[in-house]
């Protein structure tokens, strides 16, 4: 088992993500889902932890080999990138969602140097919007962010456009196509579950209006 399933499996086992296809859940932005994260809770299991730092720790050696910084998103990303800094023995920031109204104003705590090299870590991918923004603030900052690492991402279109339209990369430990296979060998979906959760992935908005018009009629 790679560490991308042994990763998937967990998250699963602690239902840190959820699939429910015939009773989709509705996100915060209205969209209906199968699926939903929480990848908070991966930080009171110790083994989960420790395969997630095994795993970012294994992508930023062979992708960002020359980072200098590590850097966590606020909230969820601090957890990750603490352990992933020390681990690897550099320094580590975090970035706040916005920032602060008040003393010195900043949105990025901790040192950066001007010209640092950054990789910053997110728990989770679904646009990438949020952890764009935290690297146009450690930009602001003067480091040079050269990645992202995520605990798992969902794949989707928008994710791979808005990374390419910023010129970063981006790697995750796990991702969704890895957690519904996993799924289906573990019995948890059946063959039309499959079918659904893949036609979410390609059109999740379209995917959302279908279930929003099942739900009224």
């Amino acid at each position: 088992m790679t560490y991308a399933q042994h990763v998937a499996k967990a998250l699963l086992d602690i239902n840190a993500v959820t699939l429910s296809p015939d009773e989709p859940y509705t996100w915060a932005s209205g969209l209906k889902a199968p699926i939903y994260t929480d990848n908070r809770l991966t930080i009171s299991y110790p083994d989960v932890r420790q395969a997630i730092v095994n795993g970012m720790t294994t992508q930023i050696k062979l992708h960002y080999p020359d980072v200098d910084v590590i850097a966590g998103t606020a909230t969820a990303g601090i957890p990750h990138a603490t352990t992933v800094a020390q681990e690897m023995g550099l320094p580590m920031v975090y970035v706040r969602a916005h920032a602060k109204d008040h003393g010195q104003g900043k949105q990025v705590e901790g040192v950066i140097r001007a010209g640092q090299k950054v990789v910053v870590i997110d728990d989770l991918i679904s646009t990438g919007s949020s952890v764009l923004n935290a690297a146009k603030a450690v930009e602001d900052a003067g480091g040079n962010v050269i990645g992202v690492v995520s605990v798992f991402t969902y794949q989707l279109q928008a994710a791979e456009q808005n990374f390419l339209a910023n010129g970063l990369s981006y790697y995750s430990v796990t991702n969704y196509s890895t957690l519904i296979n996993i799924a289906k060998e573990n019995g948890d979906i059946s063959a039309d579950h499959l079918k659904s959760l893949q036609e979410w992935r390609q059109n999740p908005m379209a995917w959302s209006e279908q279930h929003k018009l099942a739900v009224v009629g």
